[in-house]
């Protein structure tokens, strides 16, 4: 990795079960001297996306919370989805989860509740692996080949596991066959109890950037209910995909939707992926 690279990887040290990380965590997880951790934990801190606290520990700086503020504010994906989700929820009495992906993850970067009885762990920034849920199988279904042989490389026991394919030609029929629905409904594959029914959103060069997903109770979802799901579904993630490609307020159009492929990008010889149980 680049110098950059190496330092802001830092950040990848705070997790769920992280309430700080200290000088010698960032010494072991770069394999690097105490000087040079010294000096990237400086750069980080002067930038405020660390700050010092007691004890020479670390925690993440007030300058996330800016940047948040903006990403809320700014982000053309939720800026694209935040009225379809609005209307659709409120019409259908039910509750919407928007997702986008980096590396190797996918992220609630929304959500609209209407229904408080139900609960999911997917809040807000939490990240999950993107071979289980109705949040992830739309997005995974639509990325391209390299991204997916890249996936299989360094994931195939979690997409095993995932009846996702025991290997690559099985691993893209399911996909394909995912992909050709155009609709994905997982039952308690993230949280027990509940279903989810997603689809995939498009930027304008018609790449996967997300998906649009509603989160409901199994044993409250009717058949007739589930099939008016699966049809809204569509048609919501297909006004979000439409309105990314609308000008924004500021005179821009939102094509800057760039995300970031799987992190260890080189391709196996002969990979082999997984199976699919939507």
């Amino acid at each position: 990795m680049s110098t950059p690279d190496r330092m802001l990887s830092i950040l990848d040290l705070f997790r769920d079960d992280t309430t700080a990380a200290f000088q010698e965590d960032v010494m072991a997880h770069l394999d690097c001297s105490r000087a040079t951790a010294y000096r990237y934990l400086k750069s980080l801190t002067e930038s405020g996306l660390l700050a010092p606290t007691a004890g020479g520990a670390y925690v993440l700086g007030s300058r996330i919370i800016e940047l948040d503020r903006h990403l809320r504010q700014h982000d053309p994906l939720m800026r694209a989805a935040r009225d379809v989700m609005r209307a659709t929820g409120d019409e259908l009495h039910a509750n919407l989860m928007l997702c986008s992906y980096y590396g190797d993850k996918v992220m609630c970067v929304d959500r609209y509740w209407t229904d408080n009885s139900i609960e999911s762990s997917y809040a807000r920034g939490r990240p999950f692996p993107m071979f289980r849920g109705a949040t992830a199988k739309p997005i995974l279904a639509n990325l391209p080949p390299y991204q997916l042989r890249n996936l299989m490389l360094w994931h195939a026991a979690e997409i095993r596991e995932a009846g996702l394919g025991e290997d690559w030609d099985e691993f893209r029929a399911n996909l394909k066959r995912l992909r050709s629905a155009g609709v994905c409904v997982s039952h308690g594959e993230v949280d027990p109890g509940l279903m989810g029914i997603g689809a995939a959103i498009f930027s304008p060069e018609q790449k996967v950037v997300g998906s649009l997903v509603f989160i409901a109770a199994q044993a409250n979802t009717s058949a007739s209910r589930l099939e008016q799901l699966q049809a809204r579904i569509q048609v919501a993630a297909a006004e979000v995909s439409q309105n990314l490609q609308a000008p924004q307020s500021n005179g821009a159009a939102a094509i800057g939707i760039m995300p970031s492929r799987p992190r260890r990008i080189r391709a196996p010889a002969g990979a082999a992926p997984a199976r699919t149980k939507a």
